[in-house]
């Protein structure tokens, strides 16, 4: 009877596309990989901790494993398990719990997946965290996209943030080698790969390159694909990045751009790296070189010593700017961090009164901006399911658009007509296929 392991991801873009680099080192030691809601000889929990309920989420899934099976052998690794090893390993159940270094060496730590009395801890001291640990995540049912881990850490040092804590120091992937595993997602049909990391923006400063000259590299490789980056930093997107996607139809037309406040005084308190102006230019600079960019912005709301005065002055800042999106973070106190010993606390139901105020504008934002570009022809990859008759994928703007299901447009880019803005998405017409490489990279 083949042994069997179950995943679950927590947090970030970046944690599932590590959590598959783990899976595939199971497939190779031959596990078979089953759902979490059944029952499987191993459980491994990647974890975050960007917020408290992160945390209690883990417990609470440790909780339900062993409800699934009682001999279960549950490991728990990833920032949370690098930051609090011990506490981790009280939770009644946990046998292993392994620290950002350990989670790719799994087989060569642990000798076998029995029970013990006692929990294992492998964490590597926060010094150590200088290793790379490639990786890179794959749609499941389909060819569409894929997570491409570049870059890791980070080298800031935001009050409210415990990830160079947990992940140490800023490093990237060697260059040739980013280059290597880009063209194998590429050469198995994968048509977007998305750029991911801590701080993708960062990339290449222990190879005396940066992320610039790593997109001129990976746009010249041949195939029929687009590049997402993830996310990136104000004060890291260039003017070069901006004008390279500007006109490279291999560059997705979208960036996401973490302000966290637009109050000068809050934003000061978090350490943040640039000023509202700055923020404010680089926004404009995006949107006057490319009109019809789709922009995302992180935000942070009730933050020690936001008062409703400083919250409103980030949503004034946030009415001004053309964007089409937020994701809105209610602050949660981080172990560990300069933020957690700031006066002014925010009572958590005035974080989410504000926290609900601005999901409300980012809807009003984002359906502003689908409706600004209806009757306009946008490139969208499109997924393979069926949802009630439709299909449905992203533009490279990051809109979402439906047409009738049709399976020759499955992981397929495709030119589309929009025509109408209806429950969250955009249907369209079908104007053309793109047509297929049929070259491969060797």
């Amino acid at each position: 009877m083949n042994k069997t392991v179950s995943l679950h991801t927590l947090g970030c873009k970046l944690n599932f596309s590590e959590t598959s680099t783990i899976g595939k080192e199971f497939l190779k030691n031959g596990y078979s990989i089953v759902d979490f809601d059944t029952k499987a000889d191993v459980y491994v929990f990647n974890t975050c901790t960007v917020t408290e309920n992160a945390e209690k989420e883990c417990r609470q899934l440790v909780r339900k494993a062993l409800r699934n099976n009682p001999d279960a052998f549950v490991i728990v690794t990833g920032c949370y398990a690098q930051l609090r090893p011990d506490e981790i390993a009280k939770i009644e159940g946990v046998d292993a719990v392994l620290g950002s270094n350990e989670k790719f060496r799994i087989f060569s730590i642990l000798d076998d997946f029995r029970k013990k009395e006692l929990s294992c801890i492998y964490v590597s001291p926060l010094e150590d965290l200088n290793q790379f640990g490639k990786a890179h995540s794959t749609d499941a049912d389909s060819r569409t996209r894929a997570f491409l881990k570049i870059q890791d850490g980070c080298d800031y040092k935001c009050s409210f943030c415990t990830i160079p804590l947990a992940r140490g120091k800023s490093r990237s992937m060697n260059p040739d080698e980013v280059i290597n595993e880009f063209k194998s997602l590429v050469n198995d049909d994968y048509k977007e790969i998305i750029l991911t990391g801590v701080n993708v923006g960062d990339y290449g400063k222990n190879y005396s390159t940066d992320l610039y000259n790593l997109l001129l590299r990976m746009i010249e490789v041949d195939g029929d694909f687009r590049i997402r980056i993830s996310s990136i930093e104000p004060n890291l997107l260039s003017d070069e990045i901006i004008e390279l996607t500007a006109t490279s139809d291999k560059l997705c037309k979208h960036f996401h751009i973490p302000l966290q406040s637009g109050s000068r005084d809050i934003l000061k308190l978090m350490q943040r790296r640039y000023t509202i102006e700055d923020y404010r230019n680089v926004i404009e600079k995006v949107v006057a070189r490319i009109p019809d960019c789709g922009i995302g912005i992180d935000v942070i709301v009730g933050f020690p010593g936001e008062t409703e005065k400083h919250f409103n002055e980030t949503y004034k800042f946030l009415t001004e700017l053309p964007f089409s999106y937020l994701h809105v973070f209610t602050y949660s106190e981080r172990p560990n961090t300069k933020a957690i010993t700031m006066d002014g606390r925010v009572e958590k139901y005035e974080r989410k009164r504000r926290n609900n105020m601005l999901r409300i504008l980012s809807d009003k934002k984002k359906n502003a901006f689908y409706n600004s570009l209806i009757n306009s022809e946008v490139e969208v990859l499109f997924e393979a399911q069926n949802e009630n008759g439709l299909i449905k994928g992203f533009s490279s703007n990051y809109i979402r658009v439906a047409l009738p299901f049709n399976e020759n447009l499955i992981n397929k880019i495709a030119t589309v007509k929009l025509k109408e803005v209806k429950d969250g998405f955009v249907i369209g017409d079908l104007v053309e296929i793109k047509n297929t490489f049929e070259l491969r990279c060797l």
